[in-house]
């Protein structure tokens, strides 16, 4: 029996994060090229192309990398449940924030899958593009990636898709999230999930966690004849986005958590209890 070669070694922050997933790997090329590609993640160059990343990895060509997600022996859900399980190892026994989010990214074409004209938050309008759903957990100020699952417009689906709205994928992370054995503290989301009581409150509420969502103000609350209603204090702050323009938005602080929002009224739901129970309302 030959022995495997051992893999060339990159950065040793690379290197070390990658090995827990060596045994995902049978062929030490595709292993190769998945240390290559965090490197060149993390890496200054300004365009992160598969071309470019060979380039400053050393590489005579980019055709390794290609290969990578398309004809490599792996499989990219038992490497999405391998870094969960990570995680979960690493903070066992910590209640953590679920945050949910969408991003999108603009596209000239329609040669992507499900690539259509959608709303793209990174634009902040309707444009050509792509879009996920992304959880996030927050633990101690520390925010980091959980799941995601690319959003499927009904005019793009392919022959063995269903349709799912962005409120059941989320409801499909969180149950995912929730069953590996995380321990939820509270839900955020924005109002096109906080809006979505039949699929997205309903569900959280089957699970028997907190939730802390937008509702836009155009939408009105329901409370039971018991219920008190606390207003918090907005203040006022200046946010600076990454291409450098500013707006001046409002924050208010409500169980550790510091809710960014303008113009909407904020709903939390408590489980057992029925209906929603609103403790902020609109500036």
């Amino acid at each position: 029996m030959v022995k495997s070669r051992q893999a060339d070694s990159t950065l040793k922050l690379i290197d070390e994060y990658c090995r827990y997933y060596r045994n995902l790997f049978s062929e030490v090329r595709s292993f190769e090229a998945f240390t290559y590609l965090h490197a060149g993640k993390i890496s200054d160059i300004k365009r992160k192309t598969l071309p470019a990343i060979a380039e400053i990895m050393g590489l005579e060509n980019a055709q390794g990398l290609h290969h990578f997600p398309t004809q490599s022996p792996w499989k990219d859900q038992a490497l999405r449940r391998q870094r969960l399980k990570l995680i979960l190892k690493i903070v066992k026994g910590l209640k953590i924030i679920i945050i949910i989010d969408e991003t999108g990214d603009p596209k000239k074409r329609k040669a992507t899958d499900y690539v259509a004209r959608q709303y793209l938050g990174r634009l902040g309008k309707i444009d050509n593009g792509i879009v996920a759903v992304v959880s996030y957990g927050l633990v101690d100020g520390l925010t980091f990636r959980l799941m995601f699952e690319i959003y499927k417009p009904k005019e793009r689906l392919r022959l063995k898709d269903s349709y799912q709205s962005k409120p059941q994928i989320a409801s499909q992370m969180i149950r995912g999230i929730k069953a590996m054995g995380f321990e939820i503290e509270c839900v955020l989301a924005d109002s096109l999930y906080g809006e979505s009581t039949s699929t997205f409150i309903r569900c959280l509420q089957g699970l028997n966690l907190q939730i802390a969502v937008a509702i836009r103000s155009n939408h009105s609350v329901q409370f039971p004849p018991e219920q008190r209603v606390r207003a918090n204090k907005w203040r006022k702050f200046e946010r600076i986005f990454s291409e450098e323009s500013r707006e001046v938005r409002y924050l208010i602080h409500f169980h550790k958590i510091v809710l960014q929002l303008i113009d909407v009224i904020v709903g939390i739901y408590y489980p057992n209890q029925g209906d929603q129970m609103p403790v902020l309302c609109q500036e």
